[in-house]
Formats: structure tokens, sequence, C-alpha cells
């Protein structure tokens, strides 16, 4: 009998402890084992990572006046596992935020743990969500501080500008070519939300803080850029080109001073753009530059000391067969020195300085002028243009390019060769951006001038600059540039619109103007470009008449503002007054003999 007892006690206490050694053995394979495995998701369940963003740097122009900022705003997201009520928060949700209850219901129907509801809500709206949630028990739906993009100046300067993504990434513009400084650095924190779906906050875990991005300050002078989009705006209304551009620029030292396109947009609406508008043609468009090209044949040239500007040269009384080609003049010039052949912009004249060089050596000019290749501006998609070597052109091409023809340049490139001759003829980097700044006020980066090359001497700049002065005179092509109180150097330029299934467009004609003021000593260099415009008469259809008096406009209103001195002599010559704005043809009837005909015998240049 006590055997069998003592049998069943042993194999009782066998069995509780085989019992307990499953239950240790399962303790230790959960506890030691699977440990990691578990917390892990046990950590995906109550704990995940919150994202910190760190705001984006804001844009200014040179005086510091706010370009581009962030306003704060709430991303409203929701955890599925978290939903206590789904239909009680599809409805007051979708009534709160405005949004289809049918759109709430469908994200908000999966089991996800991290939906975007809704972006870019503000903050007051955020805010009575959160409340009736809370009040009504209803748990899943969180809030991520964001902040959204704003331009306070509308379209002014977008493509210059430029703007962002959703994820605050930079898209075009200096929002683009400035990201690593704009965006800043993010940084995190790891939270715990309890069963009900609130945090944790003994329990909040590792957390790095946002870094802030960078300020970057612009060249450009936003009262300059105000009076350049006035007038580009005016042109438009006038004449109804299909695109224009106007860029001014500190010739010794590249700034950018304003700059602006047409068609545009609204940055604030930047959805609503079509594409065309959105191009930033002073860089990415190109054009056959017409007569403002000539001051690289004449610069080559006196830089070769082949002539003197005051050397004479047969222009063969406005026709000349050359290569088998006919190449015109505007009028009958039989001799013109080589400073009137810039005056009268004589495209015979002009053909044979290039001749005078040779065509190599013409062609070494145009690259050291900066044609063929990126100016290096800080932005995104600009070309180099379009330069054949001498070895792809044709027996004429040594008369047609020196006027303007068979070459693709941008307005900026063109800019930033007028600026050569006003600066005693260096090539500068054209430069937008001014300074970069930390949140604190460091200064990282300045602006410092970028001289790429001595393209001709000073005293060849110097000679150039005096034949563009008599352009802009009663004697030449562009009086109707001419600013009272100031002396004026510039060139003006008429193409004919190339055609893009070649050739040429019938009666359609890009005119352009680029000039410096003032002439002695310039404070910037102007060029205005205007694609078809569109003109009452096609003999009006010169850079000389449409063109340059935007250009007089442009730079009477600018020196006003950079409180520039007239020029004494000039100063008791003729009184200061303000520049009549007309039309070319009014212009035409109210200007005096010597003045109508220049104006009227102009050259497409």
């Amino acid at each position: 009998m006590k055997s069998h007892s003592r049998t069943r006690c042993v194999l009782v206490c066998a069995a509780f402890i085989g019992l307990f050694s499953v239950f240790s053995f399962r303790l230790i394979y959960l506890q030691a084992i699977k440990h990691d495995e578990y917390a892990g998701l046990a950590a995906e369940k109550h704990v995940y990572k919150q994202i910190i963003h760190g705001e984006r740097g804001t844009i200014l122009d040179a005086n510091s006046e706010v370009l581009a900022h962030n306003i704060p705003v709430q991303t409203v997201v929701a955890d599925a596992t978290h939903l206590n009520n789904r239909q009680a928060i599809v409805d007051l949700v979708s009534a709160e935020l405005k949004l289809p209850p049918a759109q709430v219901a469908e994200k908000l129907g999966s089991d996800r743990r991290y939906i975007v509801v809704k972006r870019e809500v503000p903050e007051a709206q955020a805010g009575a969500l959160r409340e009736k949630l809370r009040a009504a028990n209803l748990r899943g739906i969180y809030f991520e501080h964001d902040a959204t993009r704003i331009y306070p100046n509308g379209s002014m300067l977008c493509h210059v500008i430029g703007f962002t993504d959703f994820d605050h990434r930079g898209i075009q513009g200096v929002e683009a070519s400035m990201e690593e400084y704009l965006h800043g650095q993010d940084g995190f924190r790891f939270i715990e939300h309890n069963r009900a779906g609130q945090e944790i906050v003994p329990y909040r875990g590792q957390e790095r803080p946002p870094r802030d991005g960078y300020q970057v300050h612009l060249t450009v002078d936003l009262s300059l850029q105000n009076i350049v989009e006035n007038e580009i705006d005016a042109a438009m209304q006038e004449y109804s080109p299909q695109k224009a551009t106007i860029i001014l620029m500190r010739p010794q030292t590249g700034e950018i001073l304003a700059l602006a396109n047409r068609p545009d947009f609204d940055l604030n609406l930047r959805a609503e753009a079509k594409p065309e508008e959105m191009k930033n043609r002073a860089i990415i468009d190109m054009m056959e530059p017409g007569s403002t090209f000539k001051i690289v044949a004449a610069a080559a040239a006196l830089n070769e000391r082949k002539l003197r500007p005051d050397s004479t040269i047969f222009c063969e009384n406005g026709l000349w067969n050359f290569g088998g080609s006919a190449l015109h003049d505007h009028r009958a010039f039989s001799y013109l020195s080589v400073r009137d052949i810039l005056v009268k912009s004589s495209n015979i004249g002009a053909a044979k300085l290039a001749l005078s060089v040779g065509e190599q050596r013409f062609y070494e000019y145009i690259r050291r002028f900066g044609f063929g290749e990126r100016t290096g501006i800080e932005l995104p998609g600009e070309i180099g243009g379009l330069i054949r070597p001498p070895r792809a052109w044709s027996k004429i091409s040594i008369t047609r390019i020196p006027m303007g023809h068979e070459v693709g340049v941008t307005p900026l490139q063109m800019t930033v060769a007028m600026a050569v001759i006003a600066n005693g003829g260096k090539l500068i980097t054209p430069r937008i951006i001014k300074s970069i700044t930390t949140p604190e006020g460091k200064t990282i980066s300045s602006l410092s001038p970028v001289e790429l090359r001595q393209v001709i001497s000073p005293e060849t700049a110097r000679e150039i600059g005096d034949a563009l002065r008599g352009v802009v005179s009663d004697r030449g092509t562009a009086a109707a540039a001419a600013v009272p109180g100031f002396t004026i150097a510039g060139k003006t330029g008429t193409a004919q619109k190339v055609d893009p299934r070649g050739g040429y467009e019938q009666g359609k004609y890009v005119v352009s103007f680029a000039g410096y003021l003032p002439a002695d000593h310039p404070e910037f260099v102007g060029l205005v470009v205007l694609d078809d415009a569109h003109t009452s008469k096609p003999e009006l259809n010169y850079g000389g008449l449409i063109a340059g008096p935007i250009f007089s406009r442009v730079a009477e209103k600018a020196a006003r503002y950079l409180d520039l001195e007239p020029h004494e002599e000039i100063r008791k010559a003729i009184p200061v007054q303000r520049v009549e704005k007309t039309t070319p043809a009014e212009r035409i009837r109210k200007t005096g003999s010597a003045e109508r005909v220049a104006l009227t015998n102009a050259s497409r240049n």
C-alpha cells in the first residue's frame, strides 16, 4: 500500500516537475531567446519615430526684404490600429476638414498605422478638430507640426525664386539650387502610446532636435525688380509679344539686380501654371541676337590691332556679293569708320571686320566673350547656347555670324557680353546669391566677384564704348534709348525669328537693346528682349524703336532709385525731365528732324 502511495507521489511530483520545466523553458524562450523579436513587435505597436521637420530657410532680397518664408500648419494623420469609432471619426473629420466623407472613409479603411488625412491644415482649424475629438473621446487621429511655403510677392521673381514640393524640396530656381542650405536637417523623437493612443511622456525615448535651414540673400533689389516688372508688363500690354525678358546687372561684380520674364506665373498658385509660363527664358531660351552681336566683331578687330576706331571700310554701297550670296545693308553706305559701323549698324562693315581677323581668330573671340558655355549663375537649367566651330561653317558664315546670325545665345549671355565692354574688358561670372547666413546670423558664404578672363584690353573696351555712345544719339539706331541727364552706351538688335522647321518666319522678329549707364562709370548693364512684338506698322518693328524706349524708361527710373548723379555737361545742356512714355509712332511724330531720320532709317538692329 505504502509502495503504491509512494509511486503515485513520485509520478505526481514528476508531472509537476515536467510541467514547470515546460513553463520554465517557455519563459526562458520568450524572455531570452525571443526577447528582441517581441520587444520589437511591442515597440512597433506602441512606439514610433516622430520626425521633427527643420524649418526651411527664408529667401530675401539684397535689402533683406522677404521673398519666401514659412507659416506654421498641421498635418492631420491617423493610426488605423487606434481608431475606436471609425464612423464617428469619419463624420467629424470630414466635416471639420471640409473633405468628402467617402474620401476620409477610404483612407481610414485600411489597417495601416500611418495615414495622411490632410496636409497644410491651418493651426486654428487643427486646434478645433483636436478639441472636438477629445470631447467625443475619439482616438486614432494625430497632428504633426509642419509649415507651408509662402511667396508674399506672388509672381514677382517667380523664375528666380522657384518653389518646393510637398516634401519641402526645392524644384526650380534658387529653391532648387540652394536646397542644401535652405532645407536644413530634420530631427526625430521616439514616443510611446498607451492603449488609448495617448503619448506616455515619461517614456519618451531618444530625441534629436532639428536644425533650421539657412537664410539665402539674393543680389536682386526688390525696388529695381519692381521697376522692371512694371515695364515688362507695360511692354506686354502694348506689343503683345510671345515672350519677353529684361535683365539688369552690375558689370563690375556680376550681381543680378533685377530679372523678369514673360509669360510668368504666381508662385502661390503653381499648380495652375502652364509649362511655358514656368521657363526661365533668360537662361534657357536660345535666340539669334542680331546686331547686338556686332560688338564681338568690332572688339576682335580693334583688339588685334588690325584696324583703328577711325579706320575706314568700304561698305559696298549697301550690297555685297560674297561666297555666291548677297549681303545687304539697310541703307547704302560707302565708306564707314569702324566706329560708325557700330553707330550705323552696317552688316557689310561688321562682316569685313570679322574677315580682317580670320575665321579661327574670330571664333576664339566669340568663345572668349563667353558664348557657347554656361555663364555659371546659381540657377538650375542654364544652357550654353550654340556656337559652331569654324570647321562646321559654310562659305558665307564668316559674313553672317558677325551680324548675329547662325549663332544661338541666351539673354543672360548677351548681358554678360555687354558687361565686358562696360567693365574694361573682363568676363565676370553673373551672380544671383549675395550671401548665406545661419539662423543665428552668422555668414557662411558671401558674394565675391569671379573674374574668368580678360577678354579684350581696357583700351579696346573704351574704344568700343565710345562707339556705343554714338548708337544712342541722333546719328545712331537707338536715339529712343536715351535718358535725359545721362550718357548711354548700347547696341540695338533685330533678328528675324528662326523657324523650328528650318529657315526663318516671315514678318516675325526678336528685337533687343543692350546698354549701360552712365557710359563713363557704368552702374548697371541692361538688356531688353521682345520675341515677336506686334506693331501697327512693319517699319516700326526694330530694336531701336521698341526695345530702346523700354530700356530708356527702365534706366531712368533705376538711375533715380540708385540716386545717380546726372552728367554735369548734359545737365546744363538740357533740363532733366521724366521720359515720356509714348509709342514709337508717337515718338517719331514728336521728335525733331535729325532724330526722325535716325529713327525711320534705323536698321533691323
